[in-house]
């Protein structure tokens, strides 16, 4: 049984939409009068899948217990012309910043990117239409129903990315949590080691009467970028922020370089993408109240301080840290927003391009039903000789002249396709 303890913020599900309900094929009857005419109802439609935003849901935690989700089909169409109940919808709800992939192409299919965004993901099938719904004027008694269409499993990807607009990182144990547990409200785990963090903590940072969120990123070591320690579990929350904030241990007291550990975290993120590289970056040079930190301090701000904002600072006191939250949000202020992800906006699991068919043998009748007839009856003009060409050239292309055939229609037999009637040449 998984971990509850475990911050999960990448899962991959299973989701399937509802099966339209078949139409019903029946006719009335009465005492000593059986089969006065149809009255077969509609199956219902199939239920839909959602994704919708919850600012209640933390992370992605309770997938790991569940990974298929299937909305409710459709019912049977009834007597009397009676419709069959819809299926009931799937409401999958996940976390504010969760990114919705297609796990066999990776197209990006909506960004939760707000607190009750919603989004169809999968259409339910469409109910089949009762025997009652094929009645003309020519055709009083219609002894056959439409099936109910039929939908597809399919597989999602679920990937959490926080949003934040400053991303605190650095090694591990170098007071990334100490930090914002000063500055801010946030009561992130703290100890004197390693990976003490396993999962981003957010804290709200008051500045004046504005704020700011920031996010202390578990700690980064080299080859992260690759997968290693922690590595691509949370480089991927660094992709929201707008800054990035480097806590760096300018003591030394684990035995590294202050000017060592900065270029490796800046390697990993060059490695890991390019974009990250490029925020703009201040650095907080932790831990100055340690012994040695001064010599340190001198060697790096030689190095860097034209290059970037450095402030000094000790996590544990406070001491530092205002002028730090001061020179944070100078730099805020003059960035853009937090953007929503690009998606295809227009991306539904859906059967309505599958135009299918289904043939029908009503006495001598050859009866063509499903999507494609509901189509082909609202774009074909009958009085038009180029629309009844076009009429002819979709028959033959989507199968239904070879399925007549293999059901053994012959020269001049009788052929319906929603009103339109005509004799079967070959």
């Amino acid at each position: 049984m998984p971990d509850k303890n475990i911050f999960t913020d990448k899962v991959k599900i299973t989701i399937k939409s509802g099966d339209g309900g078949d139409g019903m094929n029946s006719f009335k009857s009465y005492k000593g009068k059986p089969a006065c005419g149809p009255d077969g109802g509609d199956g219902g439609n199939g239920g839909g899948v959602y994704i919708t935003a919850s600012g209640s849901v933390g992370d992605l935690l309770s997938f790991r217990y569940t990974s298929k989700y299937f909305a409710g089909n459709g019912e049977r169409g009834g007597t009397n012309k009676c419709f069959g109940k819809s299926g009931a919808d799937m409401i999958i709800k996940v976390p504010v910043g969760t990114v919705v992939k297609d796990a066999e192409t990776d197209t990006v299919i909506c960004d939760m990117f707000e607190d009750g965004d919603k989004k169809l993901i999968a259409e339910g099938g469409r109910g089949g239409k009762g025997n009652v719904r094929f009645t003309t004027a020519r055709r009083h008694a219609p002894n056959f129903a439409q099936k109910g269409e039929k939908t597809e499993p399919h597989t999602l990807i679920l990937e959490l990315k926080v949003i934040a607009d400053v991303g605190i990182i650095g090694f591990p144990n170098v007071g990334k949590s100490t930090l914002l547990s000063k500055i801010s409200a946030a009561r992130p785990k703290i100890a004197n080691y390693h990976f003490t963090t396993l999962s981003p903590n957010l804290g709200v940072v008051r500045y004046y009467e504005n704020s700011f969120v920031a996010a202390d990123i578990p700690g980064l070591i080299e080859g992260a970028a690759d997968g290693a320690g922690l590595g691509h579990d949370f480089l991927r929350h660094i992709e929201r922020t707008r800054m990035l904030l480097h806590v760096v241990d300018i003591s030394g007291a684990e035995g590294r370089d202050p000017v060592e550990d900065f270029k490796k975290i800046n390697a990993e993120l060059s490695a890991y993408s390019k974009p990250l590289s490029k925020l703009p970056q201040i650095i907080a040079l932790n831990k100055c109240d340690v012994y040695g930190a001064e010599e340190n301090l001198k060697a790096f701000k030689k190095k860097y301080s034209k290059k970037y904002k450095i402030f000094p600072i000790t996590a544990v006191s406070g001491d530092g840290t205002r002028e730090l939250i001061e020179g944070v949000f100078e730099v805020l202020s003059s960035l853009p927003p937090v953007k929503r992800m690009e998606s295809d906006e227009s991306f539904t699991y859906t059967k309505s391009g599958d135009l299918g068919f289904e043939i029908y043998k009503d006495g001598e009748i050859y009866v063509v039903v499903g999507d494609l007839v509901d189509m082909l009856c609202r774009n074909v003009a009958l009085n038009d000789p180029d629309s009844m060409a076009y009429f002819q050239k979709i028959l033959r292309e989507k199968g239904v002249i070879s399925r007549l055939k293999e059901m053994g229609i012959k020269e001049n037999d009788v052929v319906s396709i929603g009103d339109v009637e005509f004799d079967f040449v070959n």
